[in-house]
Parts: C-alpha cells; structure tokens; sequence
C-alpha cells in the first residue's frame, strides 16, 4: 500500500506563523498538490462532490493544516491518562470506527502544527501527577503514523517523551510506514502498537489500511528498533469461524514474530460494539457492508454521556474471551492482556 497523499490541502492562515506550517506548504507546493485557505480547521468548506456520499469520501483524502487552539487534553482511560491531540481524522475507511460519530460531519484529516505550545500542556499534566508515570496516547481520534512521514509530528513527540521522567508515549495504527520512525531517540518511552484482526474482518471492514501482512512486516522492524512492542484486536468480532480465525491469527503472529525479543509484549481486547447513531451512520456511508448491527441479537449497555452501546451478550462474549485468551497464552505465553468489553 503506498503512503497516503492528500488530494486536497486546506490551511489556516495562523498555521504559517508555525515552522512546520510554512514546511508543509512548502512540501505541498513542491507536490503539486492543491492549496486552499480556511478561517478554522473547524470550519472547512467547499469539499468536492455532488452528493453526501462523494464528500465523505472526498473529506477522508482531505488535509487540513492547523492550530490546535484547545489545548485541555481528553482523558483517555484505561489506554492512558490523556490523549495528546497531534491530529484529528483518518484515511482508513474501517466500517465499525468510532469515529464515523465522534467526528460527524467533518471527517477530513487534520493535523495541529502549534507543537511546542501542545508539549508544554504535556508538561503542566506530567507535573500535576508526578511521581506518578503519566501515559499520553496519540491516537484516540486518528491514525498518527497514517500521515507521519508527511509531518513529522508524531517523530517530534517520541522524542520529546525520550527524556521525560514522569511521561510516557503510545499509539496505535493499521499503516506500515514506520521507516522514518526507526532511528527515532526513544529510550523506551513510547508503545508502539499494531491493530490486527482476522483475516474476515481485515477483508470485509478494513478497506484503505495496510495489508495484515504488511502491518507483521512493521512490527518487527518496530521491535528491532527497540521500542516496546503492543498489538490491539479490536472489534473482536463473532463471524462465521470465527474461533478458527482469531486462532490462526495468533499463530500466524506468532511464526511473523520469531526471533524477535518479546519482552513486555502486550495486547488489548475489545469486543465489537456500537450505537444506534454509528449504525445509521455506517449504513448510509457504507451501504453494502457486512458488518452485523443487528439489536435484537445484542445486549443493551449504558455508555458515556447517556448514549448506550449494543454489546456480545454476556456468555457470548465470555466465549469469544476465554478462546482468544487460550490462543494468545498458547503463543505468547509471557504476554500481558487485557480485555475491554
């Protein structure tokens, strides 16, 4: 899969007062690429297409170049204290991604160049909570590594975090362009963690990623570069064959892995959910998807801000844990996992 290239940048007037803005311009003047201002990365308009479904997918090959001008950090539980805000969107058209709601109507990529003034918000929270280990993850509302060998950004922040006594990095992504990230000065501070699946809902819900295969690839030179090494599943979802699946994932993992240190290996479960608003979403953005979303066959579990999520009923998803979790010890036997319903 080749790196991702914008088709349309837009960016805000402030952003050129940074020096990654004035570089980005730059670098995308020399790509030939189209170049538009806007007033706010929150306020972008104009996007080509003749109805909804062209600008959704015409916005999720849109850049945005701007200020992160809130600089109150979300909390980020149980992944990490806080989520460090580099960017906004992704590229992937994962069908069950949260984000289809949490970014609404305004799913193009943006990402903040106001980088030191983000550092410094970093700081104040480490110093608020030390002794304490403070954990920021980088990607609760994009997929950092997705448009990091354009900006940089997520490169800067590892190594700020590398002499950082009270703080630590992590993030998570689908993309295999890590090259620029290997000779990184990390010192062990940032998780490096791949997101897998099996190979049913790598072919059916993750269109616009890199392959499994080229993802195993990454890894390994991710682990050889000596950073901490993580791999999320998530959704865990209950297709046909599903226990074979999920088996030979962890198998095929596992063989990929060889040879590699392992040590402090970690993995995060979560169970495939969603909301009646995702769903209507999903439908309309992807019509013919085979993503079963189906109420009657869920559990009903209250969620954040009143909005509730249709969960595996209970012996279901104890189910599906205990097998994933035989799988993963049969492979992985020293690795660290936890499972998020």
């Amino acid at each position: 899969m080749e790196p991702f290239k914008p088709q349309l940048v837009y960016i805000e007037p402030r952003a050129l007062e940074y020096p990654l803005g004035r570089e980005l311009k730059e670098k995308f003047e020399k790509m030939g690429l189209e170049i538009r201002e806007t007033t706010s990365h929150n306020q972008v308009r104009g996007i080509p297409g003749d109805n909804e479904l062209q600008q959704y997918r015409n916005a999720k090959s849109t850049l945005v170049v701007g200020i992160r001008k809130t600089l109150k950090f979300d909390t980020s539980k149980p992944s990490a204290e806080y989520a460090i805000p580099l960017a906004t969107g992704c590229m992937g058209h994962c069908h069950y991604c949260y984000l289809q709601t949490t970014l609404g109507s305004k799913p193009y990529i943006r990402t903040y160049v106001n980088l030191d003034e983000i550092f410094e918000q970093a700081e104040k929270y480490m110093e608020e909570r030390k002794p304490e280990i403070t954990r920021f993850e980088a990607a609760c509302t994009s997929d950092i590594v997705g448009i990091d060998h354009l900006t940089h950004s997520l490169k800067k922040t590892i190594e700020y975090f590398a002499d950082k006594e009270y703080g630590q990095l992590r993030f998570v992504t689908k993309f295999h362009h890590v090259d620029h990230l290997l000779d990184a000065k990390h010192n062990g501070k940032t998780r490096f963690r791949f997101s897998i699946n099996s190979r049913y809902v790598i072919k059916h819900f993750e269109p616009g990623t890199s392959s499994f295969d080229e993802r195993l690839e990454a890894a390994r030179k991710v682990a050889g570069a000596g950073y901490p090494l993580g791999f999320i599943v998530a959704p865990i979802y209950r297709h046909e064959g599903w226990e074979e699946g999920y088996h030979e994932l962890f198998e095929r993992l596992h063989h990929s892995l060889e040879g590699i240190d392992l040590e402090n290996l970690t993995f995060e479960l979560i169970q495939h959910r969603f909301t009646k608003p995702a769903k209507k979403v999903i439908m309309k953005r992807y019509p013919k998807t085979k993503l079963e979303m189906d109420e009657e066959k869920r559990k009903y579990k209250w969620g954040r801000y009143g909005i509730g999520k249709y969960v595996y009923q209970t012996d279901e998803a104890k189910e599906m844990e205990t097998s994933i979790r035989e799988s993963i010890h049969h492979f992985f036997p020293k690795a660290e996992i936890q499972y998020f319903t």
